[in-house]
């Protein structure tokens, strides 16, 4: 990415921060709707906590005092910046109100004598006052909201016509004030038309003087003037473009002269009128395009979403307004600002470091706009941890929606919502966001985690000789073991029991069981690497040791549900809460049961049919002199099944997870009653089939100039039973020497190939699938197995085999 580029996003990233803090300013007064007094915005942490107390023993006084909160009665400071109504007024309304919530408790809602109190409220004046007050402020403040939200949506260019705009409009406030300043300044000052004309230099050149106090304003004024003719957007004539410098300027110049008092105090306003008409023809104008811009966003969204879905417009705005970029700005600004107030604020007690970031962290989190930003810092510092430790480990994985950035932010916002950390008190807060930081910190223990297993699994299966991969995948291990281990106990140490605590230890001893089941797997994988045999308990140890990690983490589930219920009943219930509880329950608990009781029974059954099977004799093994052809590994033991195939116990069991159907003939291995009558029909079928000559396409190349083959006889019905049960490769070897003998000299480098539309055959005839392909098959086992495999499949078959495997 060039500089230029990089410049240019930073730019379009600062014009979108002022919409975000005016959004911020908005929701910090509460929309404009008057908030209650125990949860007043105030800075000092002692006053917070004593309102917040007063608020609490009121409300548990008066049922109604959420209404007297509402309309800010009750407080003289926020009473008296919200209306200017006397004293005895708001006297009179609290008493009425008081009165109102005694007839309630006494008689109750339904009594008479609360209802003419209430009609009495309803017919109040100054409550008629202050509802439309209330009305009018949230309806400025909702508007503003929507301006503000519109603005940082808009396209960089829109954009940049907003803030000429806004910039024009500035500028002809800022020169109005500055031209009313300085005609007060020379009208408390002599004539300095007569200083000019007597060549009066003392007092011109006076540094004090009038002349040095009015040359900032010129300046000013004829600098503004120039930026207003280049920016403005409205109708640009030469000559009003020319002496746009002199309007600006021309009240300073006009002052000098001895003109009536009356006069002077109109020329600021006189000079302004141009550049206001100015902007008021550009507002004409725009007003149209503005709406125009609007419709055609509207139909730009309706369009995309209609075919391609809501999420890929919210990703591409996501990634066009780049809103992570854009709330970091403004959360540091945020600080900036506030790490300023705290510095210059004249106070006689030193400024100590640790109060100072528990103000700013608090002050941080004040807003909902104010949680984004925090969140959007929190993304980029657990994305630079997640990177960290990826390049510890020597792997990669540039997919963004399993970042950890990008986990950890929709964990740490949703935390915020679900806790209500933007009502709380400043103290309560601070608190709040430190529990949150430390879930946060576990569950960032639990994303690790996700990112070695996979390393530690690669590393044990691949048999990777690298030790330095082992060492860094297994310092990672002992790192997410002694993590949670310290953090406990600092945690237990250091505090009382509680839910939230509960809630740490669960994730935390969660964590460990999960790196400890991922090292046992680990373990068991390299010892199996270094065994010469093949290992046919390995499964079921694997099995075992991932049940117990399941099962823990499943008990744990179970537990936070019920903390989490805990906590909605009596500590701090809420709407989200309640949601995430639902999406917790189903997720966590009702899938996870459900898919491990699904694999606990097929497991069962396979166990099941396992051990109806016969197990193979050493003589039968001797015999069969074959390699399993599901694994292709020795067999030392093995299965029968009722087509006379021989497979490792183990692998048998994990085929029977999938189907019931041998992986070689593709027969039931398992009948009922049901299944075995279809059976016979499909036995008469086959049989039939059989009868029929099998037709054979020979290639039509040049490699096709010998003879055409004919079928061999079906080796079931010439075979004993007891050379049925044999190998694949053993019952295909004695077709070798009469394909071998229809092979021409053209031939010897490659057999042609042979395709076989082969139907479905008995469960008894193994070496019919081989010796009906009219292929010879290879000398070695694993290629045989692979030869019967493909034959005794129901789709065409073309084999390649060299003169060096005949």
């Amino acid at each position: 990415m060039s500089i230029r580029t990089q410049v240019l996003g930073l730019v379009d990233v600062m014009m979108r921060v002022p919409p975000i803090i005016v959004i911020d300013e908005i929701l910090k007064i509460g929309m404009g709707v008057p908030i209650q007094l125990g949860a007043s915005k105030t800075y000092t942490v002692e006053s917070e906590a004593i309102k917040s107390s007063h608020s609490d023993s009121s409300h548990s006084a008066d049922t109604f005092a959420t209404i007297k909160a509402f309309f800010g009665i009750g407080s003289e400071d926020s009473f008296s910046t919200s209306s200017p109504i006397s004293h005895r007024n708001q006297a009179i309304l609290e008493h009425s109100i008081e009165n109102a919530s005694k007839s309630a408790q006494t008689s109750g809602m339904l009594s008479n004598n609360f209802n003419n109190i209430m009609d009495e409220l309803a017919n109040d004046s100054l409550l008629a006052n202050m509802l439309s007050i209330t009305t009018v402020k949230f309806v400025v403040c909702l508007l503003g909201f929507l301006c503000a939200t519109c603005i940082f949506m808009l396209w960089t260019r829109h954009l940049v016509m907003v803030y000429m705009f806004l910039t024009s409009l500035g500028l002809t406030f800022l020169s109005y004030w500055s031209n009313v300043s300085a005609l007060e300044l020379m009208a408390r000052s002599p004539c300095i038309l007569e200083d000019l004309l007597s060549l009066n230099t003392t007092r011109l050149l006076d540094s004090g003087g009038v002349i040095m106090s009015l040359a900032p304003h010129l300046i000013a004024q004829w600098v503004m003037g120039m930026l207003f003719a280049y920016i403005h957007l409205g109708p640009r004539f030469g000559l009003l473009q020319k002496s746009m410098p002199i309007i600006f300027t021309s009240p300073i110049l006009l002052a000098m002269l001895p003109l009536p008092p009356s006069i002077v105090e109109k020329l600021p306003v006189v000079a302004g009128l141009t550049p206001i008409i100015l902007t008021k023809i550009t507002l004409m104008q725009s007003a149209m395009e503005a709406s125009r811009t609007v419709y055609n966003g509207y139909q730009y969204a309706m369009n995309f979403v209609s075919n391609f879905g809501l999420s890929a417009l919210i990703e591409n705005e996501w990634q066009r307004l780049n809103v992570p970029n854009v709330l970091r700005v403004f959360w540091a600004l945020r600080i900036l600002k506030g790490g300023y107030t705290l510095i210059t604020a004249e106070s006689d007690v030193p400024l100590q470091l640790f109060p100072a970031m528990e103000k700013l962290l608090v002050d941080g989190c004040e807003t909902l706009t104010a949680v984004l930003g925090m969140t959007g810092v929190i993304s980029m510092i657990c994305h630079y941890i997640g990177r960290t430790f990826q390049w510890y480990l020597l792997t990669y994985d540039n997919d963004e929606e399993k970042s950890l950035g990008t986990v950890s932010a929709v964990l740490f916002y949703i935390l915020a919502l679900q806790t209500g950390l933007t009502s709380l008190a400043p103290d309560k807060r601070f608190v709040r966001l430190c529990r949150n930081l430390c879930l946060l910190v576990t569950a960032l223990l639990h994303f690790l985690h996700n990112i070695v297993s996979p390393i530690l699994m690669s590393l044990s299966a691949a048999r990777n000789p690298s030790r330095k991969r082992h060492v860094r995948a297994l310092s990672v291990c002992a790192f997410l073991i002694l993590m949670p281990l310290g953090l406990l106990y600092y945690l237990w140490t250091h505090h009382s029991p509680s839910t939230w605590l509960l809630a740490v230890t669960a994730f935390s001893v969660e964590v460990i069981v999960k790196v400890l089941v991922s090292l046992a797997t680990y373990t068991l994988f390299l010892l199996d690497a270094r065994r010469q045999f093949f290992w046919e308990k390995l499964d079921d140890y694997l099995y075992y040791v991932r049940a117990f990690g399941n099962s823990v983490e499943f008990c744990f589930g179970i537990l936070l549900f019920i903390n989490g219920a805990w906590i909605l009943i009596f500590e701090s219930g809420g709407a989200i809460r309640a949601i995430m509880m639902c999406i917790h329950a189903y997720f966590n608990i009702w899938c996870e049961a459900r898919a491990g009781w699904s694999v606990f029974m097929k497991r069962r059954s396979a166990v099941h049919k396992i051990s109806a099977l016969p197990e193979a004799t050493p003589a039968q093994l001797q015999a069969f002199d074959d390699v399993c052809a599901i694994c292709y590994q020795e067999m030392y033991s093995a299965k029968i099944t009722r087509c006379r195939h021989f497979f490792h116990g183990v692998c048998l069991r994990k085929w029977l997870y999938v189907q019931d159907r041998c992986p070689l003939c593709h027969e039931i291995m398992m009948y009922t009653d049901k299944a075995e009558e279809n059976t016979r029909e499909a036995d008469i079928a086959a049989a039939q089939q059989a009868e029929q000559p099998i037709h054979l396409y020979p290639r039509d190349d040049a490699n096709n100039a010998g003879g055409a083959r004919h079928s061999p006889e079906r080796a079931a019905e010439a075979a004993p039973e007891n050379g049925a049960a044999g190998s694949s490769a053993t019952s295909a070897s004695s077709n070798v020497d009469d394909a071998a003998a229809n092979s021409t000299n053209e031939t010897a480098a490659e057999t042609r190939p042979v395709a076989v539309n082969s139907g479905s055959h008995s469960s008894s005839s193994n070496s019919s699938y081989i010796s009906a392909s009219g292929q010879p098959p290879p000398p070695t086992a694993t290629s045989a197995a692979a030869v019967a495999t493909a034959a005794a499949s129901n789709t065409t078959h073309i084999f390649r085999l060299s003169q060096e495997q005949q």
